[in-house]
This record gives structure tokens, sequence and C-alpha cells, in this order.
């Protein structure tokens, strides 16, 4: 297990020089591993710690290079947009039992509290917000078909957040993936981007837990 955890640590903070290595044996047959990689962590529960976010900017960088081709973009949308649909399907069959059930196996009870918090603060709009906050992207579809939210409405919010978000990240790596800059120091940037995008989630969480104590204190 260790060693599983390592090399995923290790792979994480240096995409761009495996993501390179891995085009150059398997070619074209790459673009669908970053395909599942990106539906599996839009669309399913249990796998939101996959690197969606690194993993796009490492792409834009690639394409950069000539490495990619353009054609990663669409892919990544699409799988984007289509591994929420799914999301918000699994949420809406395990209704419920998400409701009834006070710990559910394989899903933290914490995460999907926190992430109905954002929906009733922001509405559909969180579908877009949550797009650029790991983990609660994973979770954002699946609390929208848990509360059974008109699907033609999570569909709008889903399209333009899959969109914004894949190419946002795409551009980004394209434009600034390949300074001499980024390159010589892209594992902090890769993890700089998993902070600037957890830290607003990370804010909306400690303010929480401080209003919840201030309440328990006049209690």
């Amino acid at each position: 297990m260790r060693l599983n955890f390592s090399f995923f640590v290790e792979f994480f903070l240096h995409l761009d020089t495996h993501l390179s290595n891995l085009m150059q044996q398997y070619g074209t047959t790459v673009y669908i591993f970053l395909f599942f990689v990106i539906f599996c962590e839009t669309g399913l529960v249990v796998t939101p710690f996959l690197p969606g976010d690194s993993l796009i900017f490492a792409a834009g960088a690639l394409v950069a290079t000539g490495i990619m081709s353009w054609g990663a973009l669409p892919l990544f949308i699409v799988a984007a947009i289509t591994g929420n649909m799914l999301n918000y399907q699994i949420g809406r069959l395990l209704n419920t039992k998400m409701k009834q059930r006070e710990k559910v196996r394989f899903v933290k009870r914490e995460y999907l509290d926190r992430t109905q918090k954002f929906f009733d603060k922001y509405g559909g709009a969180t579908i877009i917000i949550t797009r650029f906050m790991p983990i609660l992207r994973t979770f954002s579809p699946f609390v929208a078909g848990i509360g059974k939210m008109p699907y033609r409405r999570f569909l709008f919010f889903n399209a333009i957040g899959g969109l914004s978000w894949a190419t946002a990240f795409f551009l980004i790596g394209y434009f600034f993936g390949n300074l001499p800059l980024v390159k010589s120091h892209f594992s902090i940037i890769v993890v700089g981007i998993v902070g600037v995008s957890i830290l607003p989630a990370l804010i909306a969480f400690l303010r929480g837990r401080k209003t919840a104590r201030e309440e328990d204190e006049n209690i």
C-alpha cells in the first residue's frame, strides 16, 4: 500500500514528465486514459482524490510543445460533463438511502454536508463554483441528484461548469506551463493549484466550525 501511495504522489507531482513519457510509449491510447481519469474524478464519489486540475494543466502544457494535440481539450470537456451526469444519476438512485443513513459506506458524510451547505447558499450555481474545488466538485452533482434538482437545470449548470473548468486549466497550462520558471518548479505549481482550489472550501469549513462552536457556547 505504501508503494502504491508513493507512486501516486510521485506521478502526481511530475505529471508533465510522466505524461510526456506515456505519449511517447503509447501514443493516442493515452487520451483514453486521460478521459477516464477525468470521468471517474467527476463521476464517482469514491474517487475524489484523482488529480483533475493538475492533469488538465499538464496536458495543456504538452499541447504547447506539440507532444499532445488540441483534441485533448474537447475530450476533457466531454469527460467532465458526462462524469457529472453519471454522478447525478447515482445520487438520484440512492436518494432515500443517503438521507436516512448517518454513516454511508465509501462516502464521508462530512463532504456531503459541506457540499449541501454550498447548495443552500448558492443554489444551482454550486455546480459551477465547486468545479474549481477538488473533492467538492465530485460531490456536488451527487448531492444535486440526492436533492432531485430538475435535470434540465442541472444540465445547464453542468455544461457551463464542465466547459469553463476544463478550458480554464487547459489554457493556463498551454500559455504558462512551459515557462522556464514553471517547468523548473512544476511540483510546487501542482501543489499550489490544489492548494488555491481547496482554500475557499477550507475557509468556509473553518467559518462553519467557528459558528457552530459559538452557537454551542451560547446555549
